[in-house]
This record gives structure tokens, sequence and C-alpha cells, in this order.
């Protein structure tokens, strides 16, 4: 079966790793900034774009943080963080994105004295709105930052656990790989997984398998972000695939930020062939300048996938949602129908075209 974006487009599809303050529209940043009263590097939409989305400019990790500057200036309002929260639900149902979780740090958000309940319920509630009016579903993960002081990690990972069950289903830490080890903040994910927080980990991306091995074994992570370096360690590999462990893969992201050098040398097919459980994600929608369908088709073109991988992805995703069993369950099964109902439309297409010819 050639794939066709398309086809791919219309596919059922999870997105478990997009950062709120990276995933906006250009518009958006624009008209916000400009009713906000901030300064921003240009007001043209296509001059804007390429500066903060420039998707064929290879960065180092830390030189692609520094973007968020652009987009968070214009995140601290109530307003602006429920707005870019409900258009973020909105641009992902386009696509055939089911189901998402969301990931930022409240603690970016309070440069003009917002309060971390009032930014956790406007992103909570631009999503809840969303829901009512997309076919989508999704859940927040608050992050911690690695460069910051572990205390507020764990001031963070209490939010997570006030709003448990309120919107909030994961705690994560992101932020410079480099010189900030994970076991720093174990304290915030004791807390965390002492009352039932999933946990998801940024690591292996601009360190080795180390910050990997911390992320597992310090911090009790359930899911890996990125991971694009554990395929220097076999022994921890091997750990990964007994364990079942998601794989957070952001493809395009990895180009940027220097974790891989080019396409081709992307693990992730060697990561399918030997069996671990990978997702496919768009980690920025704007400033990696990629939607889950170019994800996807990146996958297919540069790494050779076919439909078989991509199908299994796309159920691992469904499999690796931070929700319960019983929901994971109703989502997969739903994603499940819907494909083979695209997968016979497909192949119904196909035969009359070859019966014309």
């Amino acid at each position: 079966m050639k794939l066709e974006r398309e086809f791919i487009k219309k596919l059922p599809k999870a997105d478990l790793h997009v950062h709120l303050d990276g995933s906006l529209r250009i518009s958006t940043i624009i008209e916000l900034a400009k009713k906000q009263k901030v300064k921003l590097p240009s007001y043209d939409e296509e001059t804007l774009k390429k500066i903060i989305g420039n998707s064929k400019k290879k960065r180092s990790l830390d030189e692609y943080l520094k973007i968020f500057k652009i987009t968070l200036s214009v995140l601290q309002t109530e307003e602006a963080l429920k707005r870019v929260a409900y258009e973020l639900a909105e641009d992902a149902s386009e696509e055939n994105i089911r189901y998402m979780e969301v990931r930022y740090s409240p603690i970016l958000h309070t440069k003009k004295g917002l309060k971390l309940t009032t930014i956790s319920e406007a992103v909570i509630n631009g999503l809840k709105s969303a829901e009512k009016v997309f076919d989508i579903k999704t859940g927040v993960i608050i992050c911690g930052i690695r460069e910051m002081d572990p205390t507020t990690s764990l001031e963070l990972a209490k939010l997570a656990v006030a709003y448990k069950n309120r919107g909030v289903i994961g705690f994560d830490l992101a932020g410079s790989e480099y010189n900030h080890p994970a076991k720093e903040h174990k304290e915030a994910f004791y807390l965390a997984l002492n009352n039932n927080i999933n946990i998801t980990i940024h690591a292996g991306e601009a360190y080795g398998p180390k910050s990997i091995h911390e992320a597992l074994h310090y911090c009790g992570t359930h899911r890996i972000g990125h991971g694009t370096r554990l395929i220097e360690d076999g022994d921890l590999l091997n750990y990964v695939s007994d364990h079942r462990i998601p794989m957070e893969i952001c493809i395009s992201s990895n180009l940027q930020t220097s974790a891989i050098k080019n396409m081709k040398e992307h693990p992730l097919s060697f990561y399918l062939d030997y069996g671990l459980r990978v997702t496919i994600n768009t980690d920025n929608r704007l400033i990696s300048n990629t939607t889950l369908t170019d994800e996807y088709m990146i996958a297919i073109n540069e790494l050779g996938l076919g439909y078989p991988e991509v199908k299994n992805i796309i159920i691992n995703g469904f499999k690796s949602a931070f929700i319960s069993y019983r929901d994971r369950v109703v989502l997969l099964n739903k994603a499940l129908a819907e494909m083979e109902t695209l997968e016979e439309i497909e192949l119904e297409g196909k035969i009359r075209i070859e019966e014309k010819i």
C-alpha cells in the first residue's frame, strides 16, 4: 500500500509529547503581542515564522530552547493561555488526533504575577472547551525545569498532585539536559510517584544513555521523552524493551536540536525492528514547523516505514496514554474500528483505479 499524505492525515492518532509554548499559531502570537504591547522580532507572519520555526536550521538543544522566549512573552495572561490551549486542540483535531497530552511548565508563565493555580486552570479550561467542540480527548502534563532549583520542581509536583483527576495526568522534567541531571530533582518525583502520578522525562536527547538511566532508576519514569541516544547502551536498551517502556519519538525536533546528524541516522527504525514500544509525536508544532501527519510522512519517506509499522506506532500511542486502562481500551478500540474503515475505503479506491487502467 502506497502511503499518501491524505490517508495518513485521516488516520486516528495520538500525540503524547507536545509543548503548549512551542505550538502556537503565528497569527495568534502577533495578535496577542499587539494586544499586550509585547515587542516581537517581527510582526510580519512569514518573517516571524522563519525566525521561530526554521525547520532547516540545526541548533543545539540550548539554542533551540532560546526560541521559547518569544512564545512565552505573550503567554503571561489567563486569556492567552486559555486561547492557545483551545487552538492547539483545534489544530490537532484537524488532522484527526483523537488523543493529545499537552505539556508545559506553569512557572514559566508567572512573569506578570499570575498564580500557578490560575495558570493551571486556564490551560485545563481551554482544552476542556475544545473537547466540547472537537473530536479529541486531552490531558495536561506539568513540567519541572532541569536548570531551575529542584525546590521549584517540587512545587510544580505539588501542583500536579493538586490537579490530578482535574485535568493533569502526568509530571515531566524538561529543559537543558547537559549538566542538569534528573536525579537532582528526585524529591519532586518521589512526591509525584507517592501520589500515583504518571511520569515522563526528557532524556537521552542532548545527553547520553546515563540521562535515561537516571530518569528510570532515580526518578521512576514510566515513559521516555525522545530517548534518541538509548541506542548507545545495549543493556539499557534491553531493559527498556523488556519493561515495555514507551519511547516518545519526535523526529524533526531531534534533527533540529542536533540529536541526530541527518534523518537517515535516526534510530526509530532500529527501535521498531528491535521491538521497543515506539510512539511518534510532534514536540513543538510551531518551533519545529511540523504536524503529526508530517512526522509520520518523514518516517515513511525518510526511514522506510510501511503501513504495518505505521499502524503499530499508532496503536502504541493509544496504549501508552496516561489515562485509565478502561479509557485506553475505549480509545484504542474506537481507533482500530476507524482505521479498519479507512483501510477498506483505501483498498476499494485502489481496486477501482486498477480496473479503469
